[in-house]
């Protein structure tokens, strides 16, 4: 044992303060040398800042958890048709994330990354371009989404795809004249519960709905999508077709 000495008192204290930098890096902090061991001037206080950074994982279509969660509250926060909250990136989620994205005028590649995140924190909340007191159907055809509105709020929103540049949408202001509660087999392709606003025009659920204007003219939404929009809509629903 070392006799007790101002020269081992100092050791001891050392001794003490490397073990506890040792300790504190080890969980992520950096503590500076003591005044003994510190090359140049001494200070007479130490500040010791912590960057506490919280980073938000990449989602796509096959991720799960309460990451995905989050995300599907926060959309249909915002009215977008994510169709259930489960924790599951699913079609549903997937189509309500682009549906987003051409909204905020992002990527649409339907994945959940830094600026998806971003934007959500901060959103362009759309309005619609016409109030009735019931609800009604708007297709924008610049964003490539449908709104459905009641008293002049968006209360849902829509991934779609309309009509291509050989094939457009009719733009103007109509209402729904007939439906049909199935398959509908038609010039313009297959239709599912189609609502026909003019002409063989309809909004429609498809198999394909893709990020752009691919249509023979009609307005495509996802299959879940126009069965959960099929009991609130009806004949005599206006529908307003715009850019």
């Amino acid at each position: 044992m070392l006799p007790v000495s101002p020269h081992n008192t100092h050791l001891r204290r050392s001794a003490t303060h490397a073990a506890l930098g040792t300790a504190l890096l080890v969980a992520g902090l950096a503590v500076p040398a003591s005044p003994a061991s510190a090359a140049g001037p001494t200070t007479s206080a130490t500040t010791v800042t912590v960057a506490a950074t919280s980073s938000r994982p990449v989602l796509r279509q096959g991720s799960k958890g309460t990451a995905v969660t989050t995300l599907q509250r926060r959309l249909t926060a915002l009215h977008y048709d994510v169709g259930g909250v489960d924790g599951i990136f699913g079609p549903s989620t997937y189509h309500a994330v682009v549906a987003f994205q051409k909204v905020n005028k992002l990527s649409r590649d339907g994945i959940v990354g830094p600026l998806t995140w971003a934007a959500l924190d901060r959103p362009v909340v759309p309005k619609p371009k016409y109030t009735h007191s019931g609800y009604s159907v708007e297709a924008n055809l610049t964003t490539q989404v449908v709104y459905l509105a009641r008293g002049g709020s968006v209360v849902r929103i829509l991934d779609a795809s309309s009509g291509k540049a050989s094939t457009p949408t009719p733009t103007g202001n109509y209402t729904v004249q007939r439906r049909i509660d199935g398959w509908r087999q038609s010039d313009l392709g297959l239709l599912w519960r189609p609502n026909y606003f003019y002409r063989g025009y309809a909004v429609h659920g498809a198999k394909s709905v893709p990020t752009y204007p691919a249509s023979h003219g009609c307005v495509r939404v996802p299959i879940p999508a126009m069965n959960r929009l099929w009991s609130i809509i009806g004949v005599g629903t206006p529908v307003h077709i715009y850019r």
